[in-house]
């Protein structure tokens, strides 16, 4: 059992990591077809449709997958048979009821985002678009969960990568025909290009059914194994799974409803001090092209959040308070341990690293040099929203998300009118930074946990990753002085040489200081010998 379980989390995180970098990296092309003022138009059709979704089908599943494998577990495997086959009905019921109020309040929405390059009829022909992914995606949930409930990771990981390559296939050959082979406009584009979005999900489903009917077999064989002495009616099981997926609903909206703010403010602050004219090219590389890196590093906390669950919850119910305190130190002091060096390094080489993936941009270095940072905090919400389920206070992550909200709306447009484009990144880093707060208040409160320790090392590490940030950014201004700053080639040359540069001053130093050791332990020592840095 515990390899099937080892090999089943190493499949779906593999093609989790997979899907994610995919989606990471097709911006670079798409940005070359589409320019940054199409960026822009996709990012206000996809923030809202982000959110349609984040409702419609966050949390199930996960909450599927828990509720099907407790039933399983007891031996009750008709209990969640029963769930997925009148599940299928529901989910396709919602996924048409989402679609039907995303594409009915298009209008709506395209009204109040005061775009100054594309009229509200094109905001929500683009919207519209994209809305018809909608229907399928939530039967796609419930298949997800089901698989996984029953321990099969494979049709999850397999349908998610196939459908983000149908998906991103679909969406640049779309624009660029449009653009170039029938001169379209980048209205027309866009729509084709989100509506992709409908495009990968059938590709996901079938997929998916295919996987159900290679393993139906095997299935219905387990459904005739089951005791059926628990009898459950289909009010009490969908109040158990919306129990399950709240908390996970809530953290999968953070980030969406953060842009949502910017999506319905930003224009509006930025036309009021005069910067009409870049408004858009502005809230495409917020929302867009600058958003996308600094999500590279986020991949680290999404693996983080996945694992700590199961290990806390066990801790913290068997009072092992000892063992529980060295887990989140452990977590915590990892995670920062790496993530601080990381946005260090992207926010001094912003002019680099922006310019590697889409050229040489002042304002995409601009904004790209204060949003790094601010990954950090995406990272501690994620983690500690995760701490929070696992000791059963999940409920808070709806209070601290909320408060944070409100911190971000009541400042964004203040601080956008102070800061202009970067004023958006300051307000998000305030309201992440306050729900981070509360969540670890909340985690204090229930199980005593104090993160002093934590603090310290990472005090030490920002100071590590100064220093870093010293020689990488001499090195980075050298380079620039001789090779330039023209073109994409430039930037990923410079990239390829500053970056390991900054990895071993940050690795030496934190070696010397024995930052390593008492991150990562005696495991440390072993590696020194083989690279020879220890006598």
């Amino acid at each position: 059992m515990s390899s099937k379980l080892i090999r089943g989390t190493f499949i779906l995180t593999i093609g989790m990591v997979f899907s994610k970098m995919l989606g990471l990296f097709y911006v670079i092309p798409f940005n070359k077809i589409v320019g940054t003022e199409g960026i822009a138009l996709y990012g206000f059709a996809y923030t809202p449709y982000t959110i349609f979704i984040s409702i419609a089908t966050a949390g199930v599943p996960m909450a599927v997958a828990k509720f099907v494998a407790k039933y399983n577990a007891l031996g009750e495997y008709a209990v969640g048979r029963k769930l997925f086959e009148s599940g299928q009905k529901v989910m396709m019921m919602t996924g048409i009821f989402a679609f039907v109020l995303m594409y009915f309040s298009a209008p709506g929405l395209a009204s109040i985002m005061e775009t100054q390059s594309y009229s509200v009829e094109e905001v929500t022909t683009v919207i519209r678009a994209v809305s018809f992914a909608l229907i399928l995606v939530p039967s796609q949930s419930l298949f997800r969960g089901f698989f996984q409930g029953n321990e099969s990771m494979g049709p999850t990981a397999v349908s998610q990568v196939i459908e983000q390559i149908v998906r991103i296939v679909f969406m640049l050959a779309g624009a660029y025909i449009v653009l170039n082979v029938l001169n379209g406009s980048i209205v027309t584009a866009m729509g084709v290009a989100v509506f992709s979005a409908f495009v990968g999900a059938i590709a996901g489903l079938v997929v998916l059914l295919w996987y159900w009917r290679k393993r139906k077999g095997h299935l219905d064989a387990l459904l005739l194994e089951s005791k059926n002495e628990v009898d459950i009616s289909m009010g009490a099981i969908y109040k158990e799974i919306v129990l399950y997926s709240i908390p996970f609903i809530f953290v999968g909206l953070a980030m969406p409803l953060f842009q949502m703010v910017d999506t319905l403010t930003f224009n509006r602050a930025m036309v009021s001090i005069g910067l009409k004219e870049i408004t858009d090219t502005a809230f495409g590389v917020l929302n867009v092209t600058a958003q996308k890196l600094v999500l590279i590093p986020m991949t680290l906390a999404t693996a983080f959040s996945l694992s700590i669950v199961p290990s806390v919850t066990k801790s913290f119910v068997e009072k092992k308070w000892t063992l529980y305190n060295q887990q989140l130190t452990e977590t915590f002091q990892v995670l920062l341990f790496l993530l601080i060096p990381a946005v260090t390094g992207m926010s001094v080489l912003a002019d680099s690293v922006y310019g590697s993936f889409y050229g040489f941009f002042e304002l995409g270095s601009s904004v790209l040099a204060v949003y790094a940072p601010v990954t950090i905090l995406f990272a501690m919400f994620s983690v500690t929203a995760a701490i929070m389920q696992g000791i059963n206070q999940q409920r808070f992550t709806v209070l601290s998300l909320l408060t944070g909200l409100l911190v971000k709306l009541s400042l964004n447009i203040p601080l956008i009118r102070m800061f202009e484009t970067n004023g958006a990144v300051y307000a998000t880093g305030l309201g992440f930074l306050v729900a981070i707060l509360i969540n670890l208040y909340i985690i204090y409160y229930f199980s005593g946990y104090k993160p002093g320790l934590v603090l310290r090392r990472s005090m030490l590490a920002l100071l590590i990753a100064a220093v870093m940030a010293i020689v990488v950014k001499l090195l980075d201004n050298l380079l620039a002085g001789w090779m330039g700053s023209d073109g994409q080639l430039i930037a990923v040359l410079r990239c390829v040489i500053t970056i390991p540069v900054g990895i071993l001053v940050y690795f030496l130093l934190s070696y010397k200081t024995g930052l390593l050791r008492a991150v990562f332990g005696e495991k440390t020592d072993a590696l020194m010998r083989k690279f020879r840095l220890k006598k």
